[in-house]
């Protein structure tokens, strides 16, 4: 009961940071660059997450709760409470020290902390497969990016380019959407269908009903719209002085990109690939457009957040251990 109780206080608290970190950066970006009110970016962005799990299935989210843990662990319910809390509670941290963070890189590495602080090894070949995928997203982002910019540079001006390239933005913006449900957004699930069903095997063997789906999408759009302030100023905004034009090229080369690594069940950060298509696609017009020092967050997230999160996984692994032997 005690686990229980305390799976459902992490996933609430997990989707609402979700919200808060994911979502306000996407909000951030589409409304920057935008003539009209957060509202529609809000409710699209929802309604997408709240579709995802019907539209797409939820491979991505099993790879969070069957891919890592060991199907033949003692503890698997455990282990995965101890991973997501400590992922939880890192990213909190971090947030509020200002070092740049993901919440997936914290994910993967707390749940195979948790594991090893629990005595279960951890699918390494795996964890190691779905950590390459995440690191080639936003180098893959970046090419596509500078693709796209490349060939919007060179596209004839005309007197209705600005609406054109608007509803070019909208749409991209639309993709990105659908992209991060498919993909990113699946992590919000993992939580939430563990905490529903108290185990970990079997919690997805079906996509969760309508009514969870759309719990989760509020509380995950209630997250955006309460950290929208906060993020406004991040640094997919501040990475450069962008143009519309680099702004739906960046949105659709993360969308491709993020998409095809859901179809590998591989779930990589919407954020970073973002980053990644806004570099390619300002470098397109040449380096210096680039404010090569807001990129410095991408790394960092990956230097500090994944053996941070395996640490306090680990750590959190261990007293749980310590309690329940």
């Amino acid at each position: 009961m005690t686990t229980t109780v305390a799976l459902f206080i992490t996933a609430v608290a997990f989707v609402l940071v979700c919200g808060a970190n994911d979502g306000a950066s996407l909000l951030a970006m589409a409304v920057r660059h935008s003539s009209g009110s957060a509202v529609p970016v809000l409710l699209m962005l929802t309604a997408a997450v709240a579709a995802g799990p019907a539209l797409f299935g939820v491979r991505v989210a099993r790879t969070f709760t069957e891919g890592l843990i060991p199907g033949d662990a003692a503890h698997p319910a455990l282990i995965f409470l101890c991973g997501a809390a400590a992922a939880l509670v890192l990213v909190l941290l971090l947030t509020w020290r200002g070092i740049p963070t993901s919440i997936t890189l914290a994910v993967l590495g707390g749940l195979a902390g948790a594991g090893s602080g629990l005595g279960e090894r951890p699918h390494w070949a795996r964890l190691g497969l779905v950590l390459g995928i995440a690191a080639a997203a936003p180098l893959i982002g970046a090419a596509a990016g500078f693709a796209l910019g490349r060939g919007a540079r060179r596209m004839p001006t005309t007197p209705g380019m600005p609406r054109l390239v608007h509803g070019a933005h909208v749409a991209a913006f639309g993709c990105q959407c659908l992209a991060y449900a498919a993909n990113d957004g699946q992590k919000m699930f993992a939580v939430a269908a563990v905490a529903s069903a108290g185990r970990v095997g079997g919690s997805l063997d079906t996509p969760p009903g309508l009514a969870p789906a759309v719990l989760v999408a509020l509380l995950f759009g209630a997250g955006a719209v309460l950290s929208l302030r906060r993020v406004s100023g991040g640094a997919s905004v501040r990475l450069l002085a962008a143009r519309p034009w680099q702004v739906a090229s960046a949105e659709m080369a993360s969308s491709a990109t993020v998409l095809s690594s859901a179809a590998l069940g591989a779930p990589v950060s919407m954020t970073q690939t973002v980053i990644g298509g806004l570099v390619g696609a300002g470098a397109s017009e040449g380096g210096r457009r680039v404010r090569w020092q807001f990129a410095v967050p991408l790394v960092t997230a990956w230097g500090v957040t994944l053996p941070a999160a395996y640490a306090a996984g680990l750590l959190a692994g261990l007293l749980a251990r310590g309690v329940t032997a």
